[in-house]
């Protein structure tokens, strides 16, 4: 039983940490495209650029 008192203080700095990082993400735009990445792998841009123009 004695070990709860070491691990209820870690369980919660990890979980402070956790909520930290969430919210760092959450305000440095990690979340506003979330389609973006899907729709980016459908374009064709390995073609050279002459024939991208037809």
């Amino acid at each position: 039983m004695h070990v709860l008192i070491y691990l209820i203080p870690i369980a919660l700095m990890l979980s402070l940490i956790a909520l930290f990082g969430f919210l760092w993400a959450l305000r440095s735009g990690q979340f506003d495209d979330l389609d973006g990445a899907a729709w980016r792998i459908l374009q064709d841009d390995d073609l050279p650029e002459e024939d991208r123009r037809k």
